[in-house]
Parts: structure tokens; C-alpha cells; sequence
């Protein structure tokens, strides 16, 4: 007699930020927090700092785009390993945590050396950024908390806070355009920064249950030009269809996304709560599994085809989507940590009015009417 097939759930996530972030403090904090929930946590540490430890820092080379590839190389061979251990562990649900990932290196390259790298990775920047099931960024003390930035934590930090500002803003740039970007900045003392840290990662993960908390707004449409030259703006390619469901007030949709030509490919779960929240769960689909589910299609909602700008600022993560049918307007999603938080609206941007609620600025109405 086969035994049945175990159910076993792993997901990865990055912890990254600029220098005397509070990383190292956070990796106990997840540990404690999330082997209580009945996760096996799975820690891959910083590589950068492996190799400064070991005698090769970043600052001796040469050759840098060598090096950031060589660093690259070792970052992903370790999850790859984390990973495939997982999978001959028992446990049911498991966290692996990476001390940073693979697009923190690209905070440290220029564009004609990111290049060199995807080339001899053999990939491209959207399957690089987005294996990482989310990303969560600790603001640099430097930037917030300036009385608090520090080296005595770290021998391989060196990091004026001058330097330490710039790297924070260039890591958020880097990895600006993940689907499940979180940015925790220093409006908290330390310990309640852990602790909205593990806020975002219980909510993402659904424990107890994945919250959302969004406000959308109807924009003016938006200058493409003056959102594609920001460093913190990141153009993602959105095509997305919705399937049947069994459930009253369940939407499902797949969704197709990246950028030229380079995508991945997700299943999405949502319904709505009271107070403005909703509850969603997704998991990544194969190309082959999502071209088999976009033939069965609901066909009364026609495919949606949009470009989202996701955009960094304040402190804040906004999703402005771009419909080729819209001439005049544009939406706008603000993420935010609970429902008290204040909106900024980022620079460039004019509102018309909120529409948080409003059905007919929902995709699934947008795809049911749109022409």
C-alpha cells in the first residue's frame, strides 16, 4: 500500500535593508515568532558578509561585475540547497529565510553589470526578483533613527550614514516591482519594528488569517515618462483572467506578469471582509499550468491588460495601473499596515477621488464592461 503523498507548504522570503537595519536582530525575532505558529524556520545567511568574513570583501576587487556574479552564483546555489533539504523534511510547513537576495546585488552594479550577471546566469531580472515569494525591507537606522546607527553589530559594515541612506533607497529601487514588496521604516522605536515585521510576514503568510489593507484612488493619467525614469519605479506587464468559483463573493484570478517577455505566473483567491480588508491567497503556477487555466477562462470577463508601475515612496508601496482603454485616468492602490495609517500621496501623481469600494474600479467589473 503507497503512502498518501505528504502536503508540505515551503516558502521563501527575503529579509533585506540598508546597513544597521536591525536584520540580525529580526532573524531571532522570526525564529521565536514563527517555530510558536508550527513552522520549521530555515535560515540562509548573507553571503556578502560570508565572504567579507572569509577574507574576500567586496571593497579588495577589481572586477566587479566578476565578483557580483560570483557572489550571485553563491547566493542562489545555497537556496537551492536550503530548498531541496526542505522538501526531505517532515514538517508540513516550512520558512526559509534569506539573508537578503539575489536582486540586493544589484544595488551594488551598473545597469552594463547587472547585465553581464542575468547573461552569465542565464536568466533575467523578473525570474531573478520574483522566486522570492516576498521581500520585507528594514529601513536603515540612518534614516529615521540616526542616533541609533552604528558598527560595533556588524565587522563588515563600514558604511558612513551618508552612504548607508543611499544604499537603502538604491536596495528598495532594486527590488521595487515584487508582487509582495513590504518596506518597514523607523516611525517605530526598535522593538516595535520587530514586531511590525512579524506583523507582515503572519499577514502574507495567512497566520491566522492574510489580511490586505488598501485604499485605491482615480488618478489623472500619469506622466509614463516622469514614472519610468524614477530609480524607485518599477513597469510590470499585467495580463490577468478570472476562472469560476464555487464559493459566494470569491474572485479568481490568474495572472501573467513581468517584463519584456519574462514572467511568472500566479493563482489568486480573494474576498472581501468588513473594514476595508480582504482575504487572499495565492500560489505560483507553472507557464504550462497557466496556459491550461486560461483556456478555461470564465467567458463572460474579457482578459485584462494593463501596465503597473509599482513605486516606492514615503515609506509607503504604490500599484498604479495604466488600461490601454483609459485616455484620461488611471488607479492607484496604497498598501498599507493597518487601517490608522496616514496616505501621502507620492509627487507627480494627481488625485481625483478615492474609490475604495467602488465596484466599478474593480478588475473583475473593469473586465466584465470594458470595451
Amino acid at each position: 500500500m503507497q503512502e498518501a503523498p505528504r502536503r508540505q507548504s515551503i516558502t521563501r522570503i527575503v529579509i533585506t535593508g540598508g546597513p544597521c537595519a536591525g536584520k540580525t536582530t529580526a532573524m531571532s525575532w522570526i525564529q521565536n515568532a514563527f517555530t510558536q505558529k508550527g513552522y520549521l524556520v530555515l535560515f540562509v545567511d548573507e553571503t556578502a558578509t560570508q565572504l567579507s568574513n572569509g577574507g574576500a570583501p567586496w571593497r579588495l576587487t577589481r572586477n566587479n561585475r566578476e565578483y557580483q556574479y560570483r557572489v550571485t552564483q553563491l547566493m542562489l546555489a545555497k537556496e537551492e540547497v536550503f530548498t531541496g533539504i526542505a522538501r526531505t523534511f517532515d514538517a508540513e510547513k516550512i520558512l526559509i529565510v534569506c539573508d537578503r537576495g539575489a536582486l540586493d546585488n544589484r544595488a551594488y552594479m551598473t545597469a552594463e553589470e547587472f547585465r553581464y550577471v542575468l547573461d552569465k546566469l542565464n536568466t533575467s531580472e523578473v525570474e531573478l526578483r520574483d522566486h522570492y515569494d516576498a521581500v520585507f525591507h528594514l529601513v536603515t537606522a540612518a534614516k529615521g533613527a540616526e542616533e541609533f546607527y552604528t558598527h560595533a553589530n556588524n565587522a563588515a559594515r563600514y558604511e558612513t550614514p551618508e552612504e548607508a541612506v543611499r544604499s537603502d533607497d538604491a536596495l528598495i529601487a532594486a527590488w521595487t516591482g515584487h508582487p509582495h514588496l513590504r518596506v518597514i521604516d523607523n516611525r517605530y522605536n526598535f522593538d516595535e519594528k520587530m514586531l511590525a515585521l512579524i506583523r507582515e510576514i503572519s499577514a502574507f503568510l495567512g497566520e491566522p488569517k492574510p489580511l490586505e489593507t488598501r485604499r485605491k484612488y482615480l488618478i489623472e493619467y500619469p506622466d509614463r515618462r516622469m514614472l519610468e525614469t524614477r530609480p524607485n519605479c518599477e513597469r510590470v506587464e499585467i495580463m490577468q483572467a478570472y476562472l469560476r468559483s464555487d464559493i459566494p463573493g470569491e474572485v479568481i484570478r490568474i495572472r501573467q506578469r513581468g517584463t519584456d517577455g519574462n514572467y511568472v505566473y500566479f493563482k489568486t483567491r480573494k474576498r472581501n471582509i468588513e473594514g476595508g480588508k480582504r482575504i487572499e491567497l495565492e500560489e505560483r503556477l507553472t507557464r504550462r499550468e497557466f496556459q491550461n487555466l486560461l483556456r478555461q477562462a470564465d467567458p463572460d470577463y474579457r482578459i485584462i491588460r494593463k501596465d503597473r508601475f509599482c513605486l516606492s515612496e514615503n515609506g509607503l508601496y504604490y500599484n498604479i495601473d495604466i488600461y490601454p482603454q483609459w485616455k484620461d485616468q488611471a488607479l492607484m492602490e496604497i498598501e498599507l499596515y493597518s487601517t490608522d495609517d496616514n496616505v501621502h500621496f507620492p509627487e507627480g501623481i494627481r488625485v481625483i477621488r478615492e474609490v475604495s469600494g467602488e465596484e466599478e474600479f474593480t478588475n473583475p467589473y473593469i473586465a466584465r464592461n470594458s470595451h
